[in-house]
């Protein structure tokens, strides 16, 4: 029989949650039948999150980074130097995301630690097989095909973040993973209605910072949109009651979803 496809969120949590018991919003994909791992987003606390569920770098060989935040790429110097210098590892892990994304993680995240490598003119190839994906591109990973889809998340001097969830098939369930991004129905309206599974960004502050789709924006969805919807990223303290207000709840540190 084959083994089920596994998505675990390691956390559920905004950036600031640690200090609540919760961690960043990072997911991992685990295809137990072939021993493969697909970190999804790598924030901050992510080497506490992986430990606290007794996995650590050297289960993951692939990684997606869905956009430069700290708490969705924070973790990638401590993964990328961990593989690097540890003797018994034999290939370099694979590194997915915008093309956009891969060359600023380099030029404005990673190159001031990882260039200084004793001896070598380091890149960000010198630790990865790097997988640069064209705007609302797809990739391939183990057999599945990941549609990158570009959300709204930050407006900044006139342009967009690079910032993209992901929409993806699973055994006989489709899937979209909204990952950072704004209340914006029109523009993912179309990406809702034609999945079976979201799991939403979801802030829960009193006052919506602008920047996150918000639980008070969200409860605006159509009945049948919010009967698909697991709610991850929210901000520590009390939870709105999710389900009775259609969800099917919000996510849990730790929580596996098997596909």
């Amino acid at each position: 029989m084959k083994c089920p496809i596994k998505l675990i969120f390691i956390g559920s949590g905004s950036a600031f949650t640690t200090h609540s018991g919760n961690y960043n919003s990072n997911m991992l994909l685990v295809d137990e039948e072939n021993n493969e791992k697909l970190l999804i987003d790598c924030g901050s606390d992510a080497r506490h999150a992986l430990a606290e569920l007794n996995y650590s770098y050297k289960d993951i060989n692939s990684v997606y980074i869905s956009h430069l935040h700290a708490d969705h790429a924070g973790g990638m110097e401590w993964f990328a130097l961990t593989h690097k210098f540890d003797p018994s590892e034999k290939d370099k892990p694979h590194l997915y995301g915008n093309k956009f994304i891969i060359k600023q993680l380099w030029e404005h995240s990673l190159q001031g630690g990882l260039s200084t490598i004793q001896s070598v003119k380091a890149s960000l190839e010198t630790f990865f097989h790097t997988h640069p994906v064209e705007p609302d591109g797809i990739f391939e990973w183990n057999g599945i095909l990941f549609q990158t889809v570009q959300t709204v998340h930050i407006v900044s001097n006139y342009s967009f973040m690079h910032s993209y969830g992901l929409i993806f098939t699973l055994g006989k369930t489709r899937i979209f993973i909204t990952t950072d991004t704004q209340f914006a129905p029109n523009q993912l309206i179309d990406f809702y209605q034609n999945v079976d599974l979201i799991f939403q960004d979801c802030e829960t502050l009193t006052n919506p910072s602008g920047v996150h789709a918000n639980f008070k924006e969200l409860v605006n969805l159509p009945p049948e949109i919010k009967a698909k919807i697991w709610l991850y990223h929210y901000n520590p303290g009390t939870l709105p009651d999710a389900e009775a207000a259609g969800f099917k709840g919000f996510v849990k540190k730790g929580q596996v979803f098997e596909f």
